[in-house]
Parts: C-alpha cells; structure tokens; sequence
C-alpha cells in the first residue's frame, strides 16, 4: 500500500511568543475598528461588481481550506490526523491542503477526509515525486478525488537563469501525463523567486515562459509582500492560471521583524487581493500560517476563517 508523507513549507526561527506580541496596540479598540473597516472593504471588494445572482452563487460555493502544514504538529499520526481533519471541519473549512503530515496509507486518508467531511482541494509533493513517481501520486490523488497537485518549491539549483531552463524543460511530460489524468500542476512561491536576473525576477520569467496550461500558479501572498511584489498585482497577472491561492497575512513584530499573522490581523491589503483573486478565476482560497508563535495553530485557523467569512468567504 502506498504511504504519504508531504513536503512542508518553512521552518520559522522561534522568537517572542504570539501572547507578548498581541498583549500591545494591536488589542486597543483603534486596531479593533481597523480591521473591521479593512474587512467591510474586502467584503465589498469581493462582491459589489459582480450581478445579483452571481453573488449568490459565489457567496454560497464552499471555497475556504485549510492548508494542513499549519498543523504540522498535530498530524504526525493517523489518528491525530483524523483528528485534526475533524477539528479543522468543526470550526467552519470544507477543504484541506494535504501538506507537512506524517506517513499514513492514500486509502487510509481519503477514509479521514470522507469522515471528517472535508474534501481534499490540493497537495503539496515533491518535484522528484512528481517526475519519478507520478503512478503512485497520480492514484492517491484519484483516491483523495484531488485535481490539484502542487508544488511548494524546488531544490535550490533551479534559481538560476539555468535551472529555470532546466525546470522549464521537465515541466512537459509531468503537466501532460497530469492532464490525461484530468489533473493540473501549480508552482507555490516563496520569496526567493523574487530575486532579479537583469530586469526580471525569477517568478516573472517562469510565468511569461511556461504555458499557462502546463503550470498553473498557486501564488502566497505573505511570500509575494516578503520578496517585495504587490500581493494583488501579482494575482491579477496570473488571472486565468490560478486554482489556488495560500492566503498568508503579514504584520510587524515588536523586534521589526516580519511576522506571518492571521488573516485580517495584519497589513496586507485584502480588499485588492480578494478582488483580483475572485476576478482571476481562483478555485480554492487556502489559508496557511507557518508559524502562530506561541498561539493555538486552530484558534489562528479560526481567527483567520471568521474574518474571511466576514469578508464573504467560506
């Protein structure tokens, strides 16, 4: 039988705890209101141009997941990862991003998820999975009944000029082999994607050259903001070839660091990038923090799914 163990996404250095960091400004009533305007904008970004019905129809459709490397920590088993899908269900997501969970049987885990009641929207895998193991990943991901493989990054010899060429020259018969499979296959960003070879960033140049049926983009945006691109922008530059999007806020810590923060808790402007996301076509909106410090990772979940649904997701 086949085992799954996913890659994850990005190791945090420990800091201050999450409890210090949120016991200053950010609990005075003028952040209160703050977000509460931030979240009326977005609320009306994600709808106000779309026709009566299309709203209906687009409030009402399911699209929030989970993205399960959140919980790394409390997915290490079987068991704690049916409970964990279980919980992750109760506070409101209908779908998960299988991703940083330990070793458990594919049949085992579409089992978890039927029971739980949530779906598997996307994965994360390695790419030498995907080059040299595609038979097994192609048939977990039929037995999760997943469409959307990705990605979260590559092995550091591809950033580079020649490494992009050489990724560029791989991509074909794994995004071909998928597609025969009624699959795609997305690229998840970081922010080291962002650093320039002349006039272009690496992230740029692999979008304008690789076809948009064959790589997909599944943009985060706290890692767009750390590399120093425009959340938004990016998302509508990759309309019409983004399934996916990892939801990903970014606030200031007491020491000027960047921290990864719930949604709606920190800086980034979600009213333009929820707007982009709905105008490019986004399937599934995951949310993902790589590091709560401190804080409950499933109350940060629930922090971040109450604003979103304030913003008209779910």
């Amino acid at each position: 039988m086949a085992t799954h163990k996913s890659d994850g996404g990005d190791a945090v250095p420990a800091r201050v705890t999450r409890r210090e960091f949120l016991a200053d400004s950010a609990r005075t009533a003028a952040g209160a209101s703050g977000v509460g305007a931030l979240l009326a904008g977005a609320r009306t970004a994600l709808g106000s141009s779309l026709k009566p019905h299309e709203r209906n129809e687009r409030m009402s459709k399911p699209v929030l997941g989970a993205q399960l490397y959140t919980l790394r920590e409390f997915c290490k088993t079987p068991p704690e990862i049916a409970e964990t899908l279980k919980k992750v269900a109760g506070i409101g997501y209908t779908a998960v991003q299988i991703s940083g969970i330990g070793p458990v049987e594919a049949k085992n885990l579409a089992r978890m998820l039927e029971d739980a009641g949530v779906v598997a929207a996307a994965t994360h895998v390695g790419w030498d999975e995907l080059r040299n193991d595609s038979d097994r990943l192609i048939a977990d991901h039929k037995l999760w009944k997943c469409k959307h493989p990705a990605i979260g990054g590559l092995p550091g010899e591809y950033y580079s000029v020649e490494g992009l060429k050489r990724f560029l020259d791989e991509v074909p018969p794994v995004a071909e082999r998928l597609a025969r499979e009624g699959m795609d296959f997305s690229y998840h960003n970081h922010n080291h994607e962002f650093i320039r070879y002349g006039r272009e960033t690496w992230l740029a140049m692999l979008y304008e050259q690789a076809s948009p049926k064959q790589v997909k983009a599944e943009l985060d945006t706290y890692w767009v903001q750390a590399g120093g691109g425009d959340p938004a922008a990016w998302v509508k530059k990759c309309a019409g070839r983004e399934p996916l999007i990892h939801l990903k806020d970014m606030a200031m810590g007491p020491d000027r660091d960047q921290r990864f923060a719930e949604v709606g808790e920190g800086n980034l402007n979600w009213p333009a990038v929820l707007k982009e996301a709905r105008e490019g076509g986004v399937e599934w909106y995951l949310v993902e923090q790589d590091s709560t410090y401190g804080r409950d990772p499933f109350e940060s979940l629930a922090i971040s799914y109450r604003n979103l649904k304030a913003m008209g997701l779910r």
